[in-house]
C-alpha cells in the first residue's frame, strides 16, 4: 500500500480504527474521518506510534449532515490529487426516531446517503487512481430487510433495528447499482464492493439507544470477534493485489458470498437511487 492514500469514516474506534491501523502498517497514507477532533486527534497519535508511519491524518465531519460531507468533498480534493481506498464504514443503530438537519432519518441519512453522498463527492478523485476501491460496510441484517418506499423513515412505527437492516440493504443496492453505473460511464479501474463484518466486539449497539438494546448489545456482543479480526475482509478489499478490477460484490469473512434475493433487485436499486439523488439535492451523479 505504499504511495497509496485511504479514506476511512467512523475511525477513531472500532472496525474503522482497526482497519485504518492495519492499513498504515502496510505503508498506505491514511485519512480518517471522525466527528470529534479529540478522539480523532488521540487514534491518528497511536496509529502513528503503533506503526511508525507519520502519513496519518484526520478530518472532521458529521455524516448526519450534507453539508458538512459537502464541505469533507472540497477539502480532501483541495489537499488529494487523488483517492487510492474509500472506505464507507461509519454507522449507527438507534433505538428511537430521530431527523437530520437536512430532515432525513437519521440512520438511512448516516448509513446510506452518507455513502451515496461522499462517494460522489470523491469520484473526481477516484477516477485518478489507477485501481480505486470502493468499499461500503453492509451487514448479514440485511436479509431480513426489505425496502419500504411507502414509508422509507418508518414514521408510521419505529423500530430501529428495521431502519438498520433497512439501511444495510440499502448499501448493497447501491453498491450494485454504482458498479453498473461506473462501467456504463467507462470509470472501470474503479471497483465498488461491500462487506458484512460479522459480530464484532464493539459499541455499535451501545450508543444512541436505550437501555433494552444496550442490555442485549452488550451481551450479545460478548460472542463477537475482537474489532481487529472483523476488520481483515476490509483490508481484503482495500489491499489484495488479486482483487483489481472486481466489482459488484458482496463479502464475507475475505470470500465472496451471495446476498439475499432483494438486493439484486434492479427495480428498487433505480428507485432507490434516484430518491437519493432527490434526497441529496443532486441532478446527475457523474460530471
Amino acid at each position: 500500500m505504499q504511495g497509496k492514500t485511504c479514506i476511512i469514516t467512523g475511525a477513531n474506534a472500532g472496525l474503522g480504527y482497526e482497519t485504518a491501523l492495519n492499513l498504515a502498517s502496510r505503508g498506505a497514507t491514511v485519512i480518517l474521518v471522525c466527528r470529534a477532533a479529540e478522539k480523532a486527534e488521540l487514534a491518528r497519535q497511536n496509529i502513528i506510534d503503533s506503526t511508525g508511519n507519520k502519513g496519518v491524518h484526520f478530518e472532521i465531519a458529521d455524516l448526519a449532515s450534507q453539508r458538512q460531507i459537502r464541505d469533507l468533498g472540497a477539502r480532501l480534493q483541495s489537499k488529494n490529487k487523488a483517492i487510492d481506498v474509500l472506505i464507507n464504514n461509519a454507522g449507527l443503530v438507534r433505538s428511537q426516531m430521530s431527523l437530520t438537519e437536512d430532515q432525513i432519518e437519521m440512520v438511512f441519512a448516516v448509513n446510506h446517503l452518507a455513502p451515496f453522498l461522499l462517494t460522489r463527492q470523491l469520484l473526481p478523485l477516484l477516477k485518478n487512481a489507477p485501481d480505486a476501491r470502493v468499499v461500503n460496510v453492509s451487514s448479514n441484517n440485511h436479509f431480513r430487510a426489505r425496502m419500504n418506499f411507502k414509508d422509507l423513515f418508518h414514521q408510521k412505527d419505529y423500530n430501529g433495528l428495521k431502519a438498520y437492516g433497512q439501511s444495510k440493504l440499502a448499501n448493497l443496492l447501491f453498491t450494485y447499482e454504482l458498479s453498473r453505473r461506473i462501467k456504463q460511464a467507462n470509470h472501470p479501474h474503479i471497483t465498488i464492493n461491500a462487506l458484512d463484518p460479522g459480530l464484532n466486539n464493539t459499541n455499535i449497539g451501545s450508543k444512541n439507544t436505550n437501555w433494552m438494546y444496550r442490555l442485549v448489545w452488550n451481551f450479545r456482543k460478548k460472542q463477537g470477534m475482537e474489532p481487529w479480526k472483523g476488520a481483515q475482509t476490509y483490508v481484503h478489499l482495500a489491499a489484495s493485489p488479486e482483487l483489481k478490477g472486481v466489482s459488484g460484490t458482496f463479502w464475507q469473512r475475505s470470500k465472496a458470498v451471495p446476498s439475499s434475493d432483494a438486493s439484486y433487485r434492479k427495480d428498487d436499486a433505480k428507485r432507490l437511487w434516484e430518491l437519493s439523488l432527490k434526497m441529496c439535492k443532486l441532478d446527475h451523479y457523474f460530471a
